[in-house]
């Protein structure tokens, strides 16, 4: 990729965020240079629901076809949610993703994952009518951050939002559907943080959680064990199944550190009780303690658990020299993190894994930790 293709000056930057998507697209495509010409924006929106649908089929045969293990969601319209100059949860989080894939070669041995929104119909598997209803009054009417929490907003949030929960779902039904082995959605903005009637932490829906009902409802899986290796507790996916004991939440994080939950004594409760498991480490912990807890604890508990499907919240602000983190983990870390969860999904849920971007802000350890992460699925 040119070094010049992302060398933008902040005029440039907003000059193009402000142009029609069409053209965002063809230059997104064009310095990534490995998509075909109808994956994008322009080409999905124009075409319509049921063109779109076709789409995922068509992708579908040619994955079964080429039997690629990882399938890749990626798109240039997560950049058009934007949250205001100096703020870490940018839209270049997308292109240090993409060039970091790129330059390890990954981008043509990966099959693809068709974008589309996600209706309210899905949002509402886990978000309150009137959550839904305050984000989509919120933004429509400008606001620059929800009102319920520290989420920045701007024109195409909402858009993008729905994008990225919608991707996720795609995701979902090319793994269950036997059309890849797992998955990696690099979406934004994130999720974790979402709980049902809440967008805080940069996030305005819980993408992992509508997955995981998403799953359920539609292709009728039992149970789904979500692991979060972001540096912040993933309140919102916790609080989403706190009393359901059909999914299984696990979470290593920084502790004390924003949002401040995720204690051990926080387990579940009702029919939930038992299918919680937080595991937080101070500052400084890294892969003796993070990697650790995996190999030791989870592995146990997913033995017993026995999900049909496993998810993970990527979060690579858990990796060394994070501006907003802690934690020293490592890119070799982040591989040996996925390899354990393949692990897991290979001896219970027929090798189903899907996984999607949460946090990571520092731009070069983001994509080095995301290169390493999709590497170690496309072995799996």
């Amino acid at each position: 990729m040119s070094a010049n293709a992302f060398a933008l000056s902040a005029v440039g930057r907003r000059q193009l965020l402000e142009w029609p998507i069409r053209v965002t697209t063809a230059l997104f495509c064009q310095s990534l240079g490995n998509f075909p010409p109808s994956f994008g924006y322009a080409t999905a929106a124009s075409s319509g629901a049921g063109s779109a649908a076709a789409k995922q089929d068509d992708d579908g045969k040619k994955a079964q076809g080429d039997s690629p293990a990882t399938r890749l969601l990626i798109d240039p319209i997560f950049r058009l949610h934007t949250t205001g100059r100096n703020h870490p949860e940018r839209p270049e989080r997308v292109d240090a993703v993409t060039r970091a894939l790129g330059e390890a070669e990954l981008l043509p041995k990966l099959g693809r994952i068709a974008r589309r929104a996600a209706v309210d119909n899905e949002l509402l598997l886990c978000h309150t009518p009137e959550y839904v209803k305050l984000v989509k009054r919120e933004i429509a009417a400008g606001a620059r951050m929800l009102s319920t929490g520290d989420t920045a907003v701007s024109g195409k949030s909402l858009e993008v939002a729905l994008e990225a929960a919608g991707g996720l779902l795609n995701a979902v039904d090319a793994v269950v559907g036997r059309k890849a082995k797992n998955a990696f959605c690099v979406v934004r903005p994130p999720g974790h943080h979402a709980t049902p009637d809440r967008g805080m932490g940069f996030c305005i829906f819980n993408n992992i959680a509508i997955a995981a009902r998403y799953a359920q409802k539609k292709h009728g899986i039992g149970k789904v064990l979500i692991a979060d290796w972001d540096v912040h507790h993933g309140n919102g996916t916790q609080d989403a199944f706190y009393r359901d004991g059909s999914v299984f939440f696990f979470s290593t994080h920084q502790s004390p550190w924003y949002p401040g939950t995720g204690k051990t004594w926080e387990t579940g409760a009702g029919a939930g009780r038992g299918t919680t498991l937080n595991a937080p480490f101070p500052a400084g912990a890294g892969r003796v303690e993070i990697v650790g807890t995996f190999r030791n604890k989870l592995v146990k508990l997913a033995n017993e658990f026995k999900p049909d499907l496993v998810m993970i919240s990527a979060g690579f602000d858990s990796r060394m020299g994070d501006p907003l983190g802690k934690f020293t983990l490592d890119d070799q870390d982040f591989a040996d993190l996925t390899g354990i969860m393949l692990e897991i999904a290979e001896q219970h849920a027929g090798g189903r894994l899907v996984s999607v971007l949460e946090g990571g802000y520092n731009l070069e350890g983001l994509g080095a930790a995301a290169a390493s992460h999709v590497q170690a699925l496309a072995r799996g």
